[in-house]
This record gives C-alpha cells, structure tokens and sequence, in this order.
C-alpha cells in the first residue's frame, strides 16, 4: 500500500490521516500473514515530539504513547495530565530513574537486569501500584543494543515473581540494523521462539511481543508480533541532533 506521510503534521486532521495509513499497513501486514486485522497494537513513539503536537495526536485519537527517555515522559505526562493519556517507557533504564517511571507509567518495555526488577519494585510497592513489563532480549548480538542475552532469559524469568508489583506482558527486541530482511526476520524469529519456550515452560503473562519499528514493522507482524513501535511514521522526522 503506498504511504506518504505528512513529513510534520501540524493538526489533529493531518494526525488522523497519518495514524489511519500506519494502522492500515499494520492491518494489511497481518492480513498477509494469515491473521486478523486490529490484532496488532500500535503503540506511537512520541520521542521528541512537544507536547502542543502531542496534544493535536490525542485530539487525532492517540491514547497511549511511548517515550525513551524518563526524563521526558515525567515532562510531557506531567504537561499533558489533563487527557488521560497512557505512557509507556522504552528501553534501558537507569536504577536511579525508576521512581519516576513507578511513578508515571503504565508499562515498561526493556527490562533487562534484576537489578532493574528490584528497584523498579521497590518503587512500586512504595507507590502501592503495579506495572506491565516486558522483557528486553538483545536478538541480534549488536554491542549497541541493550536487553538479555537469550541464554540469560531463563534465569530472569524464573527470578520475576519474587517481584511481586511487576506483571510479566512479554518480551521486546530491537532488529538489526540490516537491508537484509532475512537477517532482521531472524531477530524477531528468535524472540518468538524465547516467547514459546517460556509459554511451554508455564510461565503466565509471557504471551506478548513487541518488535517492529517503523521502517520494520511489516515484518515484524509477519513473524508474530503483537505490538509495533512507531515514532516517525506517525509524528514526521526527527530533528537531526
């Protein structure tokens, strides 16, 4: 299907153009793949993005959003109190930000260390919350990339329920950055796999994978995945920093 995006979309009319075409391609690609259309969440990526435009995507119908950074999320959750809005935190977290990631997310995906799980859970338990969580495995060996090795995960996963405020989701990987799609289908492939050994194993609340960007989305649903992360296909550009 082809897709322009608005290169910077500036009202809540050019936000619902953009996230009607995203949520169409995500919906075509799982069609492809055999499986049903709304089956897979779009979750937008709101890095950079100032909180008058995000207030424009709200308006468009975006009702959660993701930011990378903590320090960021705190800004525009705190901004933009007044609409409800989910937020949900990506990637590797520092021990000393999870109070505020206790404090103002409703899920976490990139967890990568029990060290994390432990302070995260403090926090938590101060707080008298829980949080969705997901896994963050490291499926393409990249030294760039955070998360679990794969022959680390089992160890984490049999350590999870002594924290007793995170709720296991599933599991979140980052693809390679290839032009060669077998390479990058292989990353999600594994995820899926460490995802079904841990189904097979017992382990309740393992059933979600979040893989698939905006320029690797389609294949990612291709290979199973149920939440795709897209920032510039929704927003337009980042500003080069």
């Amino acid at each position: 299907m082809p897709f322009t995006p608005h290169a910077r979309p500036e009202t809540a009319a050019e936000f619902r153009e953009n996230l009607a075409a995203v949520r169409a391609r995500v919906d075509e690609a799982a069609l492809a793949a055999g499986r049903e259309a709304g089956s897979v969440r779009l979750l937008p990526v709101s890095k950079t993005v100032e909180p008058d435009r995000l207030r424009l995507a709200a308006e468009a119908g975006a009702t959660e959003l993701a930011e990378n950074r903590v320090q960021e999320a705190v800004r525009k959750h705190d901004a933009l109190a007044d609409l409800g809005v989910a937020w949900a935190v990506i990637g590797h977290l520092q021990t000393n930000k999870a109070r505020d990631v206790a404090a103002v997310a409703s899920e976490f995906q990139g967890l990568d260390s029990l060290r994390v799980a432990e302070a995260l859970d403090r926090r938590l338990q101060a707080a008298g919350r829980g949080l969705d969580v997901f896994v963050q495995v490291n499926t393409s060996g990249e030294d760039s990339k955070f998360g679990l090795a794969p022959d680390e995960v089992p160890d984490v996963l049999r350590r999870l329920p002594d924290f007793a405020s995170l709720r296991l989701r599933g599991f979140m990987t980052i693809a390679a950055n290839s032009p060669d799609e077998d390479v990058v289908r292989g990353c999600f492939r594994e995820l899926r796999g460490i995802r079904d050994r841990a189904r097979e194993a017992g382990l309740a609340g393992a059933g979600e994978l979040s893989m698939g960007m905006s320029g690797d989305f389609a294949l990612a649903v291709a290979e199973g995945s149920d939440c795709v992360r897209v920032g510039q296909a929704i927003f337009g550009a980042r500003p080069a920093v």
